[in-house]
């Protein structure tokens, strides 16, 4: 027995589709008791706001940092979004035009892919937090994952771990991709036995994003990761989250799995773009 076949014994890997729907159907049945102001305005604090077009220009950037700098908390009642997350090379730009108080995030590593040298991924992490970066967001090498090479992932995922210093970094499992929830818990747990401080469930570029089956696998993982190493493993939920209603349906599954522990930007976020609006708009 190998050493990832060890480490996978020490988690719950029986896991049945049906059962599953019906803990995630559960769970979204009290969504509706969490459909209040209070939590439409924690939902907006967590908010990643992402730009990751082919068309993103400085001048896009921009604006998009100046629609931050200029969101007035006291007239809406709202603290402002959690981070702007943006590509590498737009760090700088949001660096020196951000004046609140808002985390830095930044894709890297050969992002959405994740295929490219690794010796590139790491010069692209480095720059980042070289630039201003304060988070970093990177994609489990799903090839090397789907070809059963855990070591491959997991040495690249420590390499970029110890390339971000103290800079917190997010593992992208793209659950769409991976599909099956045996997969996305065996992901989430290289990610998180890698050095990874959030687990995130999707770019939402070509694959499926984010859906209440992964989020229910990953709450899983987590719980289960912080039981065996007393270490909170931040969550993020991305790909294809606009609307307030969907929002509260991941809050909700979040809340009921692992607890008000973990419903704080520290430890809970949404990567999105229109949400914002969705949410501020109510």
């Amino acid at each position: 027995m190998n050493k990832y076949e060890e480490l996978f014994k020490k988690f719950d890997l029986n896991l049945n589709e049906e059962a599953l729907s019906r803990k995630v159907a559960a769970s979204v049945e009290k969504s509706a008791a969490n459909h209040t102001a209070e939590v439409l305005k924690f939902l907006y604090s967590c908010i990643d706001l992402t730009s990751l077009g082919t068309e993103d220009s400085e001048e896009s950037i921009f604006k998009l940092v100046e629609s931050v700098n200029n969101f007035d908390s006291a007239k809406v009642g709202i603290k402002n979004v959690a981070g702007i997350c943006v590509y590498p090379n737009f760090v700088a730009t949001v660096k020196d035009t951000l004046r609140t108080p808002v985390r830095i995030v930044s894709v890297a590593g050969g992002f959405p892919s994740a295929q490219t040298f690794m010796e590139i991924k790491v010069a692209e992490v480095s720059l980042a937090i070289a630039d201003g970066a304060d988070e970093i967001d990177i994609v489990l090498n799903c090839g090397q994952f789907l070809a059963d090479d855990y070591e491959a992932v997991c040495d690249e995922i420590s390499e970029i771990r110890d390339a971000c210093g103290e800079v917190p970094l997010k593992v992208i499992l793209e659950t769409g991709l991976l599909k099956t929830a045996v997969n996305i818990k065996k992901a989430a747990i290289l990610a998180m036995s890698s050095g990874a401080d959030f687990i995130k469930t999707s770019t939402g570029k070509v694959y499926p994003g984010a859906s209440p089956e992964a989020v229910c696998v990953m709450c899983d993982a987590i719980k289960e990761y912080y039981k065996l190493h007393n270490r909170k493993i931040g969550i993020k939920i991305a790909g294809g989250v606009r609307s307030a209603k969907e929002a509260i349906d991941f809050y909700t599954i979040v809340k009921e799995m692992l607890g008000n522990e973990w419903l704080t930007p520290d430890y809970f976020r949404i990567g999105a773009s229109s949400l914002a609006d969705a949410i501020s708009d109510k």
